[in-house]
């Protein structure tokens, strides 16, 4: 694969993310099996709600870097998680709206800062019903972090070089809920476990990369 800067990078994705997109042969590979017959149940009465995540690029000493947040401890799906910057769509928003509304809320990015390239293939998080469209934009210089306390307990920093690498996807054993024994494919992130709708998440992007970096 070639070694693009980010200029480089973000004019062909801005390009590819208008084509077909590899939603759910992207998705599949990441998704968490039962290891067992007992598995999570979800039942939903209500539509999914909808939401919007910020897949976020810059530059960092030559690295081209993502931000992920890891979340506080609370009584969710989703408590200790490690997550894209994003959340549900308040009224009038469109998931554009929000993913960057929701960036500048958890770690401080205006919203006006980042340049959007497109967006990935809606999904389908079932644990909390929502139908989230991840959004892809770039910042020119590297951002400065300025994380809510109530929602995260930290920033991590993903680079795109070690995504897209051949040996990125790991996988183990977890206890999804605490007792669902589940193998997981996962993303190793400054020594965190991204996995399940995050990881199938960045899996399309990084299918999408992959294929932007094999060009000439």
């Amino acid at each position: 694969m070639c070694v693009m800067n980010l200029t480089e990078i973000s004019k062909k994705l801005e390009q590819r993310l208008k084509l077909p997109l590899p939603g759910a042969s992207a998705h599949e590979p990441m998704r968490a099996t039962a290891i067992e017959n007992l598995i999570p149940k979800f039942e939903h009465k209500l539509s999914p709600k909808p939401g919007g995540v910020l897949l976020l690029l810059y530059e960092e000493e030559g690295v081209i870097r993502f931000p992920l947040t890891k979340r506080q401890e609370y009584a969710g799906a989703h408590s200790g998680q490690v997550s894209l910057p994003g959340g549900k769509a308040e009224a009038g928003e469109n998931t554009i709206q929000t993913a960057l509304r929701e960036c500048e809320e958890e770690i401080g990015i205006e919203r006006d800062t980042p340049r959007v390239l497109g967006v990935l293939s809606d999904f389908f998080v079932i644990p909390s019903n929502f139908i989230i469209t991840p959004v892809i934009a770039v910042c020119d210089t590297k951002p400065v972090f300025r994380p809510d306390p109530r929602e995260v307990a930290k920033i991590i920093s993903g680079s795109l070089l070690e995504l897209v690498g051949d040996d990125s996807i790991k996988r183990k054993e977890i206890r999804a809920a605490g007792q669902f024994r589940m193998m997981a494919p996962y993303f190793e992130i400054e020594g965190e476990m991204v996995w399940g709708a995050t990881a199938m998440m960045i899996n399309e992007f990084r299918h999408v990369l992959r294929e932007v970096l094999s060009q000439d």
